[in-house]
């Protein structure tokens, strides 16, 4: 697996896969290398799990062309270190000429409850001509969630710019449709 991500440091299943070994076998032990097994070693387990995991995506975020590990390593620290995460996931989207880290990055504030800080990456970041359609609909979602459907409105125009209309045909119909249904459910709209 480390050689898959030599070559390819955004291969999502070859870091899961070698994450998974790493977290099993860090909450199998202690900080001092001695197996936990008392219960209220419970919360040290997660941690040391946590800890390892992150180690592995710092040691793969090493490599200029890697955004996922980035994305891991942000999610690990959404709840406790605001700053760090937004600067991980900004890395991340410019480190990705396709989007697909943007998209995974906007997701992940969102599910923080954070879609203002989503907006502000996705507004900062989005190259509708370049990326993935996929990010307006994080951006659009988001707008709903910060209350800012003039917002969300203006990413499903900028959608025209991206070069497969017929390809993105469907998406704007479904985000046309998402931003009418919350328009209806906010008072005075």
């Amino acid at each position: 697996m480390r050689s898959m991500l030599s070559d390819d440091p955004n291969n999502e299943r070859a870091f899961m896969a070698l994450a998974e070994i790493v977290r099993r076998r860090a909450a199998e032990t202690g900080p001092d290398g001695d197996p936990l097994t008392a219960p209220q070693d419970e919360v040290e387990r997660q941690r040391a799990a946590d800890l390892a995991v992150w180690a592995l995506g710092e040691e793969l975020a090493g490599n200029p062309r890697a955004w996922y590990p980035l994305i891991e390593v942000a999610r690990l620290s959404v709840r406790d270190d605001h700053e760090g995460t937004l600067r991980r996931l900004t890395t991340a989207a410019e480190r990705d000429p396709s989007g697909q880290a943007l998209v995974a990055g906007l997701a992940l504030l969102r599910s923080a409850g954070q879609p203002v800080e989503a907006l502000g990456l996705g507004v900062g970041h989005w190259r509708p001509r370049e990326h993935v359609p996929e990010v307006a609909r994080e951006l659009v979602l988001a707008s709903i969630e910060a209350g800012r459907p003039l917002e969300a409105k203006q990413h499903i125009a900028a959608l025209d710019l991206h070069p497969d209309r017929k390809a993105v045909a469907p998406l704007r119909e479904e985000l046309v449709r998402t931003l009418a249904e919350a328009e209806q459910s906010i008072p005075g709209t």
